[in-house]
């Protein structure tokens, strides 16, 4: 196996660790708020809270992962990752909650050392497939989403937590031995690299696109187990099992996003992203029967991996100088993209009593992309793909 190939491999087995500590919170909380009561509004802030970090430090770990490499970033990240996992293992009130789930965010902000450091293994033709494959990490938070709820059930949410302090300490050695220990670095001012990107139309264009796509994508994930079981009064391993459902499929789209990028023009492909995007939104907001609402979710699920992945492809195309900055920007974009969902969801619903304008607003939201994209493709005079 090449050393891009291995890399490839050892990064995107790394990612899917990360995002499983990331959404611990989320897919223990149906049996989290048994032993720790919440009102309704704490309940959205802790399914919330972990993506604050998880978004703001892919923007210095997209960074200094261009300075100090992937083998040094991912090894000092789950280092870290060991204190909020064991804090929260401990914990008995909100607050407690509230700051290992902040901690936690670190999980998800580990994609964007990926991304930024594999790039130079491949050549420009294959990084839409290159960043697909390693968006698959994703999968991590489908395998907590589901494995989780059954381990709690034997042993309890507190055991099932301390669990992932053996799993974190096993990758640690494993990227001590298996990391490129020779990866190319660069040594570049941040305020530098920032002042030569941020002016960028296309830059924050990027970033709506991926706040719409990848936050979709974040959103329902960590909203949908304790939405199920209090919304359709489902047994918590069955509502794990829905959301670990979703989960894979938004997954497994996002190589195939990749793949599609690199065969045709990333903007046609966010064209159908966003439109169908526009009718998923209607579909969850004019009924919450579960036949249709599993459409609906299941239609965001295929579109938002999609979009995920075409996002990435044009990236590198466009900034091949800046990569480190632009996708930790982009990608912190994409987080905070899940971070307010649950948040508005929830306040909309104290307030109409019914769910229809939250999901309505991913509707309108993604036909303004739609819209975005139209006028890039017209405007954009370089050749993609």
């Amino acid at each position: 196996m090449s050393n891009g190939k291995m890399q490839l491999t050892l990064q995107t087995i790394s990612l899917a660790v990360s995002f499983m500590v990331w959404v611990l919170i989320s897919s223990l909380l149906p049996y989290i708020k048994a032993d720790i009561p919440l009102t309704s509004n704490q309940l959205a802030w802790v399914t919330a809270i972990p993506v604050i970090l998880g978004s703001l430090l892919r923007i210095p770990l997209g960074f200094f992962t261009k300075r100090y490499g992937s083998r040094t970033m991912f090894v000092a990240g789950f280092i870290i990752l060991l204190l909020p996992v064991t804090y929260l293992s401990y914990s008995r009130t909100f607050f407690d909650l509230m700051i290992s789930g902040f901690l936690l965010g670190l999980g998800g902000a580990a994609f964007s050392i990926g991304v930024t450091s594999l790039p130079k293994y491949f050549s420009r033709e294959k990084q839409g497939t290159v960043n697909g494959i390693y968006g698959v990490g994703n999968i991590g938070t489908a395998v907590t989403s589901f494995s989780a709820p059954v381990l709690a059930n034997a042993l309890g949410w507190q055991t099932t937590v301390r669990c992932y302090l053996l799993l974190l300490a096993v990758f640690i050695v494993l990227f001590l031995i298996m990391g490129d220990r020779k990866e190319e670095r660069a040594k570049v001012a941040f305020f530098g690299q920032f002042g030569k990107v941020y002016k960028s139309q296309k830059l924050w264009f990027f970033c709506l696109f991926y706040f719409i796509t990848f936050g979709s994508f974040v959103a329902l994930t960590l909203y949908l187990p304790n939405f199920f079981v209090n919304q359709f009064s489902l047994d918590k391993v069955d509502a794990g099992l829905r959301t670990a459902g979703f989960i894979v499929l938004a997954t497994l789209m996002r190589p195939v996003g990749g793949l599609l990028s690199d065969r045709f023009n990333p903007y046609t492909v966010l064209t159908y992203v966003f439109a169908g995007l526009t009718v998923s939104g209607i579909l969850l907001s004019i009924g919450l029967a579960m036949p249709l609402f599993t459409v609906g979710c299941l239609s965001v699920a295929v579109c938002g991996g999609i979009g995920n992945g075409a996002v990435f492809k044009l990236v590198p195309f466009h900034f091949p100088n800046e990569i480190g900055i632009v996708n930790g920007i982009v990608s912190a974009a994409g987080g905070l993209g899940g971070f307010f969902p649950p948040l508005i969801l929830t306040v909309l619903y104290g307030v109409t009593g019914h769910y229809a304008i939250g999901f309505m607003a991913l509707s309108e939201a993604a036909l303004a992309s739609l819209i975005l994209v139209f006028w890039l493709k017209l405007m954009d005079r370089l050749h993609i793909g």
